[in-house]
């Protein structure tokens, strides 16, 4: 049987090519059929691979491996998903939150991809509709988030937010956002949203900025239907999906967020607690407690600490 990947990375960065020319002649030593997004071949120059182009990139691959940093791994994430095809990130950036191996430890990544030995876990998504009089203007989706953001700096974006078509908040504000438990790390994070677990099913609603008494994070069951409709007498606004695909709001559009019809598959190299990635990327102190201790750290009694 023939196996194959498709290997997507940044390449006007030199470090990630030479990266991803040695995965490729790995997994092409391993038997692989190795594709890569036509754009890209041309720069990694490498004899054996296969340039495909279109949503039917990752059709029929085993794994779609991204290496770079979490931009590098959501464009992976356009190709993977409408394959239903596993994503393999190795983090080539800074955070790479959405990775599973660091750099460090691409050749044993590689290894274990080619011997099978990873699990898949299914990461929820969002779909995303705009329509502004009666008429479809938009229709994408989201790995990490949605966000409706005010086009002119000056300008204060207002909008009326509806949880399963009831009306929950009006906001002037610099924009709203709404997210997935994977993207709570991201730009909802920044907002001041909360970090959610990735195994648990719930859509998170930040407003940004928001010039408003009741303006906290709020998260919804992951069956809610989330309306956001502009004012039709305020400014044009901005629609954003994972920062990629981008959309101009006219006042008076409604954009509509609910659970995707279509999942992103996130393969898995050895089971590691989120807490533990969470201590990783954000270098978080769990080293150091301040106490009045014995040197093998166990708390004094009480008698010597009065």
């Amino acid at each position: 049987m023939n196996r194959a990947a498709l290997l997507v990375t940044h390449t006007g960065r030199k470090d990630s090519t030479e990266h991803a020319r040695t995965v490729a002649r790995d997994l092409i030593d391993a038997g692989f059929t190795v594709r890569v997004v036509a754009e890209e071949a041309p720069d990694l120059d490498l004899a054996g691979v296969v340039p495909v182009r279109g949503s039917d990139a990752a059709h029929d691959v085993e794994l779609v491996f991204a290496l770079g940093g979490d931009g590098t791994l959501l464009r992976a994430a356009e190709l993977a998903r409408p394959a239903g095809a596993p994503l393999l990130g190795i983090n080539l950036g800074k955070v790479g939150f959405l990775a599973e191996a660091e750099v460090a430890d691409l050749d044993a990544a590689v290894r274990r991809a080619v011997e099978r030995q990873y699990t898949v876990e299914e990461r929820l998504t969002v779909d995303v509709t705009m329509v502004h009089d009666g008429v479809e203007l938009a229709s994408s989706w989201a790995l990490n988030e949605m966000s409706v953001e005010k086009a002119a700096r000056e300008r204060m974006l207002e909008v009326r937010v509806d949880v399963d078509g009831r009306a929950l908040s009006r906001y002037g504000c610099d924009g709203v956002i709404c997210a997935t438990p994977t993207g709570s790390t991201a730009y909802a994070f920044s907002a001041g949203g909360p970090v959610v677990w990735p195994g648990v099913e719930a859509l998170l609603l930040v407003p940004i900025s928001a010039h408003a008494l009741f303006s906290r994070a709020l998260v919804t069951a992951p069956s809610s239907t989330v309306t956001i409709t502009v004012d039709p007498h305020g400014p044009t606004a901005v629609l954003f999906c994972d920062g990629r695909r981008v959309f101009a709001v006219p006042p008076g559009s409604v954009i509509t967020v609910r659970r995707g019809i279509k999942p992103v598959y996130v393969a898995q190299l050895e089971p590691r607690p989120f807490t533990d990635r969470l201590v990783a990327k954000f270098d978080l102190p769990v080293e150091g407690w301040r106490t009045n201790a014995h040197p093998d750290h166990t708390p004094r009694p009480r008698e010597h600490l009065e």
